[in-house]
């Protein structure tokens, strides 16, 4: 099979969350543990760091992965989704997996994975291990996929585990409190581990001081480490001092745990995230008259910051191209939007997308008015057309409609 090919039968044959939703969801961990019992165990062929929460877990594996390559370290990363390519998901020193490593591990792997029926999440998981453990890295910083406790990525027992917050998304799967879902999470802690908690919540703490305490691994919470005055972030999303934060006690913990990392590589990694991981799609400015902002935020708590953000920013009009997934509880997002910006109303390309018209008249109920378009594209043409150099555009709702963008 060509690359094209290998994706269109890993995409088509297979469950993927990405595009189906909870169908795609698998709820224990018996395929990826019998995958990487072929694959010769790859994941304890080289360190780990487990990241999970809500929101901000790919910004801090990004910033976590530069921090550790501005110290000298081959850092693996292991990413979902991915925006405009599938091998952005699978990173070594920034660098995206090859083409053709793809193709021939499907290739080989194809009759076991058809047998078994493995979902498009527990196949990647299963290269990505197989990549980082053929090319040596030192170390991994491993995304969770989705919730914690049964991810795939849980078969892995980190140096650390950071779980940046706890916000209500994907309920129908992970459980409609913030506690329900915080146990959830909690299920990446590992016996005598330390665990990182980027966020202090009424609701949650006591859910991962009662898991840690169990598991006897040691509990620290972002909140009680500072981040050093000569850390300039390169991403400019207000949010993300809370995830830098975060980022800072898992590397207070590394170095605890002997990892070598310098002030000089902590500055470098934290003001060069971008140019060393690739990241894309977080408060991304695409253009600067009138100015155009991408975000990836796509829940309550995480447009939530953004668009406070936003709105702050001096502009004339905002103007907002806005696309969403069927599973979004749009009567938590939706009053989230200013009722005075024009609104652009379009569905991303997969299968997930809400129809644009339905995404405009649940809007309509929160005063929310604007056009349907028949793409992302043309939804931001026309908002370019109709701004002027003083207003704001914001491009989101969905990483979908980002990547399409971007």
């Amino acid at each position: 099979m060509t690359y094209q090919e290998t994706l269109d039968w890993m995409f088509g044959q297979l469950p993927m969350y990405q595009r189906q939703g909870q169908v795609a969801f698998k709820k224990d961990l018996t395929n990826i543990q019998a995958f990487s019992e072929v694959l010769g165990a790859p994941h304890k062929k080289f360190k780990t760091v487990h990241v999970g929460g809500t929101n901000g877990k790919g910004s801090s594996s990004h910033m976590l992965a530069s921090v550790l390559q501005a110290a000298g370290y081959r850092v693996g990363l292991y990413t979902s989704p991915h925006l405009k390519d599938y091998t952005e998901r699978i990173r070594i020193d920034g660098q995206c997996i090859e083409q053709d490593f793809v193709v021939d591990f499907i290739q080989q792997h194809k009759i076991f994975l058809e047998e078994h029926r493995l979902s498009f999440f527990e196949m990647s998981v299963g290269l990505a291990f197989a990549y980082f453990a053929s090319k040596q890295v030192d170390i991994a910083i491993i995304e969770v996929g989705l919730g914690g406790r049964l991810d795939s990525t849980n078969i892995i027992t980190p140096e650390l585990s950071l779980i940046t917050n706890i916000g209500k998304d994907h309920t129908a799967i992970l459980g409609e409190t913030l506690g329900a879902i915080a146990l959830e999470k909690a299920g990446i802690i590992k016996p005598q581990v330390p665990v990182v908690i980027g966020e202090f919540h009424p609701d949650t703490h006591r859910v991962f001081e009662e898991k840690s305490s169990t598991l006897n691994a040691p509990l620290y919470w972002a909140k009680d480490f500072e981040l050093p005055a000569y850390i300039q972030l390169d991403l400019k999303g207000t949010y993300q001092q809370g995830n830098a934060r975060g980022v800072m006690a898992c590397i207070e913990v590394l170095k605890h745990r002997g990892w070598s990392i310098s002030n000089e590589a902590i500055s470098k990694g934290f003001s060069q995230v971008v140019q060393r991981t690739g990241l894309r799609g977080r408060w991304e400015i695409l253009q600067q008259a009138p100015l155009c902002i991408a975000d990836t935020a796509h829940n309550k708590e995480g447009l939530g910051v953004v668009l406070k953000q936003l709105t702050a920013l001096p502009h004339e009009k905002l103007h907002f191209v806005l696309g969403v997934v069927q599973d979004k509880d749009l009567c938590q997002v939706l009053p989230l939007f200013p009722k005075d910006a024009h609104y652009y109303f379009c569905a991303p390309q997969v299968p997930r997308a809400l129809e644009a018209e339905e995404l405009k008249s649940k809007a309509l109920e929160f005063g929310l008015r604007g056009e349907v378009f028949a793409s992302v594209e043309k939804a931001f043409a026309s908002a370019k057309e109709q701004s002027s150099l003083r207003d704001i555009i914001y491009v989101g709702g969905s990483t979908f409609v980002v990547a399409e963008i971007i």
